[in-house]
């Protein structure tokens, strides 16, 4: 075996004595609630008996810690999506897609303001559908000028000159996806032949 797999395994009865311990727990204690004997959990502590799966399964059971924990498993990472904000133009991004190319998913948000600025006309390729999730966006489209309540849904040709801005000087929030090769945020779906 490896010296790394025989230096895990050697930890282990520290481990177990620890939170043993730090429970405030008796070895007759565990021993009731596992059903492993006082003399195996002490052999188990001191390093005189290996840990087996049908020795740590209950041990973890009784002390409610993931088995990982009693062996000293490494962390396998962070589930957490940790996302990086993007500030363009007074707003912010957060994208919640890392595909590159393709449809993009962001989030944004435009902030509150006392003086919402005037539009300012955009142009680039790609197409857009934009969801809002809080607040009155205000959606200039070419010669449109519209206003979009939370739950409200749009979908347009980014080469179109278009803005986006609050409606009422609040802050609002929405959902973005964004194909920049001109990909359609949806396909309507066909009714199966029989």
């Amino acid at each position: 075996m490896s010296d790394d797999f025989e230096d895990v395994l050697h930890a282990v009865g520290p481990r177990l004595r620890a939170l043993r311990r730090h429970r405030g727990l008796t070895l007759a204690e565990v021993a009731g609630t596992t059903g492993v004997s006082e003399s195996t959990l002490s052999r188990l502590e001191s390093g005189q008996r290996r840990a087996g799966l049908e020795l740590l399964l209950p041990l973890a059971r009784a002390y409610r810690v993931p088995l990982d924990d009693l062996v000293g498993a490494p962390r396998s990472g962070d589930p957490r999506v940790h996302l990086t904000p993007i500030h363009r133009h007074g707003m912010t991004f957060v994208p919640l897609s890392r595909r590159p190319g393709g449809m993009q998913a962001y989030k944004m948000i435009i902030p509150s303001s006392d003086h919402p600025p005037e539009p300012d006309h955009q142009t680039h390729d790609g197409h857009e559908w934009l969801y809002v999730l809080h607040g009155h966006l205000r959606l200039v489209l070419g010669e449109h000028d519209l206003v979009l309540p939370a739950g409200e849904a749009a979908e347009f040709d980014t080469s179109l000159p278009h803005w986006l801005g609050s409606a009422d000087g609040k802050a609002v929030e929405l959902l973005i996806l964004f194909g920049q090769q001109g990909e359609r945020a949806h396909l309507r779906a066909r009714a199966a032949r029989d």
